[in-house]
């Protein structure tokens, strides 16, 4: 019997590399999550218990580094990139998260023209706007969209924990824990990212912090409405009584049926968001990309009477669209 023309020895030779390629990549995202998988899953704030960490080395780990407003020459932008980066869980200061986009933005505005060869075609007010777009477009804009993203998807997580976190808290009260020791059994039991969140929360107590400044601390990191209502919940119960363990069963409800609307609000406006997300971000990439790999592509039209008015349009009407975009998608429940 004879074989197939295309399965000469060299095709099963390949085929054979490419199997055991395939194998190996298996065995050792087997051997990573077995070996790692449990530690990620641990929350940052045991794993500090663990070792022996106090409350003040704790706080000092899990607390971001805060920026001083009054001595910022940009507050708003500070102001902005300081929440988005609490509810993304990066841990540096907003201060020096703009001073390395700057940076970057300065640096990638010098050394381009040099490595790309374009040096001497940068002369017109044009080609230095191109330039200069191109480096804010990587330097801020392009960091600005993954801190976004990332702040977006963690705050999922954190929603999708709540739930759970309360029925565990509620069930400590009921229990006989106290609040301290409830929220310190829902640490332990729960998930990273919203682990840590809460983990910084007892740590703030047992440092000293009252229960309501080290909850409003925690709502003002995350900022969701979930947080929102059960910091409220809580100062509600301090003030007039009543039973916590109740009260936060009643929220445990309204947060999973409220959660269930939003759900539903995210499958009809998911088209609308994904089509909003691309028709942002695809514009920026695309004008980087192209700049990247031929900068004379745009450089070479520069001189052209109507193309600092048409850069100014496009610019003007960019901007219009994100705004529009983000009115019609943003949905409130």
């Amino acid at each position: 019997m004879t074989l197939p023309s295309f399965l000469n020895g060299e095709t099963l030779f390949y085929g054979v590399v490419f199997l055991a390629v395939v194998l190996l990549l298996e065995g050792g995202f087997i051997w990573y999550q077995d070996t790692y998988g449990t530690r990620r899953r641990v929350s940052r704030r045991m794993a500090m218990v663990e070792k022996g960490a106090t409350s003040e080395e704790i706080i000092t780990a899990l607390r971001r580094q805060s920026t001083d407003l009054s001595r910022s020459l940009l507050p708003s932008a500070i102001r902005y990139l300081d929440s988005r980066m609490n509810q993304a869980g990066v841990r540096i200061s907003a201060q020096r998260m703009l001073s390395m986009m700057a940076g970057a933005t300065l640096l990638i505005g010098i050394l381009f023209p040099l490595i790309g060869g374009v040096s001497g075609s940068i002369k017109t007010v044009g080609s230095v706007v191109l330039l200069v777009m191109f480096a804010v477009g990587i330097g801020i804009v392009l960091p600005l969209m993954w801190l976004n993203w990332k702040a977006a998807a963690r705050l999922k997580k954190i929603e999708a924990q709540f739930p759970v976190a309360l029925d565990v808290l509620v069930r400590g009260l009921r229990a006989g824990y106290p609040v301290t020791g409830a929220l310190e059994l829902v640490v332990n039991e729960m998930p990273d990212p919203l682990a840590s969140e809460l983990g910084l929360v007892v740590a703030e107590m047992n440092y000293g912090y009252p229960l309501r400044d080290a909850l409003e601390n925690f709502a003002g990191r995350v900022q969701t409405q979930d947080a929102n209502m059960f910091v409220v919940s809580v100062a509600i119960q301090t003030e007039t009584g009543g039973s916590l363990a109740d009260i936060l069963d009643g929220l445990s409800k309204v947060i999973r049926d409220r959660a269930a609307m939003v759900l539903k609000v995210r499958a009809l406006a998911s088209e609308g968001k994904m089509t909003g997300a691309v028709l942002t971000a695809a514009p920026v990439l695309t004008f980087v990309s192209v700049f990247s790999a031929d900068p004379n592509f745009y450089l070479s039209v520069t001189d052209d009477p109507m193309f600092m008015p048409a850069v100014l349009g496009v610019l003007f009407m960019y901007t219009l669209g994100i705004v529009i975009m983000r009115r019609l998608i943003a949905i409130k429940v």
